[in-house]
């Protein structure tokens, strides 16, 4: 051992530092570079040398270079960013879908209950043409909002579908550039050292990735990261990535899904298990939010307009002579989508039979070679029917959702599927299709009058043509028997022939419906007292259908509320979904946020340490050259002394 060994510890002692401050000022250039982790040299000491009086150690060595990283915390902060992207794109989408449904007086409620209130005037003077323009214009007004909201959700959709493709594109992207360096990683794995910085590049992909859509990871052998989406499909295997597709909707193609691209062609994806990440909250707003508002809309345009025409239809209106009243508005007509892979060719047609019950809803119908089953596929709640096709071919009516399914043509083959939507064009395609005011049915076809002879308290309160069964031909009398409500009746026709009769008991408050007609008494009847129901002499100047009209604008003529109910029930159900969506993307963010913190805490560069230990490795370096300073002086000394 001698001088010379000296000058070797000086000189590792001088490169181990070297490398250290080098580490160092690298961590320092890349404190504010997002994704960076921090890293380090690691040293080990030199094996010493054995000599008589033992070992003697000859310095250190530079082992490798290590980054601070974390395979969990990693993990946790792309699946957090994951789920914070996702619930940022559907509140997003919310926060504009709200914009759609106008409060106070530009809300569709008011403009709904303007028409109503316009026929106030019908009714007080129906002979003022004045008045019935202005129910036409408050009509117009109604069905042009009903329009411009419906064009703005279809407007909401096809920004969605840019969106989502912009998403699959950066997708694509982001998934061939993790390949790429998959294959550099794999490439290095010989020299037994970890290529840091690559890794963190491959670290800021994924998780770019995990941004537009959720992931999971697996190592490769190789070094290689494997990336999964949807539960189990590869994106990314090795050194190949799997490009994503935009594909239309299997029913509608105005709306999308996302498929994977492999050896078998596109495979969609069920958006059910796309749990994280852009995409998965923009299909959630497209399959849930924007469906659920798109029939909100459809299911008020279609009661306003049936009520209202369908009263209408049982008044005469002040054309000469007489006619019954036309429609005032028109909606879009309900749809039947069939799957793009059904192999029969049946056809269905699909009708809303009851306004005052059609739900706001989307349903699906199957058919698996024998039977059609009917469920609705927002809603785990509801209890699936079927149907054979024999009462498809003829038609069926489901009830309590007022639509009616059939007649069926063609021939279903098994598997085949339709999408069936009562109102989801009820609204973009809502317009007014009576110009005429004279075409506006104040007029009720008959007319209650009361004897003269009466000696109880009961008047006339109100009679309303209720039912297109009315035959105004027909002349009703009602006498009662008895001071308790019991009465007989009977109809007549023209010619004073009996047509039919029996007998019934009235209850206070409680309408008499006969002929087609509902007749609302006040007061108390007598014994003997009479009143008759025959048809309107004077249609000009009667206001009987006028008032009935009025009367809808209180009635349940939308799924059992009033018009101005059924829309704040609207406005609240979209107002439950934007806040629902507001607290769901302010706890995903704050869960990112401490995600991103404890990386940081685990793996981030701080600068005031990075600092302190370059002040150390500084006087380590500047000691490493003493000790060669010292191994020179030595050395020359040796030298010196050999020369004499």
């Amino acid at each position: 051992m001698g001088a010379s060994t000296l000058l070797n510890i000086g000189m590792r002692a001088m490169f181990a530092n070297q490398a250290t401050l080098q580490t160092i000022g690298h961590n320092i250039a890349n404190a504010n570079t997002a994704g960076y982790s921090r890293q380090q040299v690691e040293l080990g000491t030199t094996s010493g040398q054995f000599t008589g009086a033992g070992y003697f150690g000859r310095g250190v060595d530079v082992q490798t270079v290590t980054r601070a990283h974390d395979g969990f915390v990693t993990r946790e902060v792309l699946y957090a960013g994951s789920l914070a992207a996702m619930d940022m794109a559907r509140f997003e989408q919310l926060q504009r879908l709200e914009q759609v449904f106008d409060t106070g007086e530009a809300g569709l409620g008011h403009a709904a209950g303007q028409i109503f209130n316009a026929l106030v005037d019908v009714a007080s003077n129906p002979q003022d043409m004045s008045a019935r323009q202005v129910v036409l214009s408050r009509a117009e007004a109604f069905a042009s909002q009903m329009r411009a909201a419906g064009a703005q959700i279809e407007t909401l959709q096809s920004n969605l579908v840019q969106d989502i493709g912009t998403s699959i594109a950066s997708v694509n992207r982001l998934a061939q550039q993790v390949a790429d360096v998959n294959r550099q990683i794999a490439a290095s794995q010989g020299n037994g050292h970890t290529p840091n910085d690559l890794l963190d590049q491959r670290d800021r992909l994924i998780a770019e990735i995990g941004n537009h859509l959720q992931v999971t990871t697996i190592a490769g052998d190789d070094g290689s990261l494997n990336v999964f989406i949807a539960g189990g499909q590869r994106l990314v295997l090795g050194g190949h990535a799997q490009p994503l597709q935009l594909l239309p909707d299997e029913f509608d193609p105005s709306r999308v899904r996302v498929a994977i691209l492999d050896a078998g062609g596109a495979r969609p994806l069920d958006a059910a298990v796309l749990a994280g990440g852009r995409i998965a909250g923009l299909l959630q707003f497209q399959n849930d939010d924007l469906v659920r508002a798109r029939g909100l809309l459809g299911q008020m345009a279609v009661a306003v307009s049936g009520a209202l025409n369908g009263q209408q239809a049982l008044g005469l209106d002040a054309r000469q002579p007489p006619g019954a009243g036309a429609a005032v508005l028109a909606t879009g007509a309900p749809r039947v989508l069939a799957a793009g892979a059904n192999a029969g060719n049946a056809t269905l047609v699909l009708g809303v039979h009851r306004s005052a019950t059609v739900q706001a809803a989307e349903y699906e119908l199957s058919f698996d070679g024998v039977q059609w089953t009917l469920t609705h596929p927002g809603d785990s709640g509801f209890a699936a029917r079927s149907f054979t096709t024999a009462a498809l071919t003829g038609g069926v009516a489901v009830d309590d959702l007022g639509i009616t399914i059939g007649p069926l043509a063609g021939t279903a083959q098994a598997g085949d599927r339709f999408r069936l939507q009562p109102v989801a064009r009820a609204a973009a395609d809502m317009r007014r299709v009576l110009d005429d005011p004279r075409g506006i049915a104040a007029a009720s076809p008959v007319t209650a009058t009361a004897w003269a002879a009466n000696t109880g308290t009961a008047t006339v309160a109100g009679l309303r043509a209720a039912s297109a069964s009315l035959d105004p031909s027909l002349t009703a009398t009602l006498r009662f028997t008895s001071a308790t409500g019991s009465y007989d009746w009977e109809l007549r026709d023209a010619g004073n022939n009996l047509v039919s009769s029996g007998s019934a008991t009235w209850s206070p408050g409680a309408p008499i419906s006969l002929n087609g007609f509902e007749l609302t008494l006040a007061g108390v009847p007598a014994d003997g007292d009479a009143f008759t129901v025959a048809a309107t002499a004077f249609p000009g100047t009667n206001n009987g259908n006028a008032l009935a009209l009025v009367a809808l604008r209180d009635a349940a003529i939308v799924s059992g509320q009033s018009v101005t109910d059924a829309y704040a029930s609207a406005l609240a159900d979209i107002g439950v979904r934007v806040r629902s969506g507001r607290s769901a993307s302010q706890m995903s963010q704050a869960l990112a946020t401490d995600a991103k913190a404890a990386w940081a805490g685990q793996s981030g560069v701080n600068l005031d340490e990075e600092a302190a230990r370059l002040i150390q490795f500084q006087q380590s370096y500047q000691a490493a050259a003493k000790v060669l300073q010292v191994a020179q002086s030595v050395f020359d000394t040796l030298l010196d002394a050999a020369g004499r």
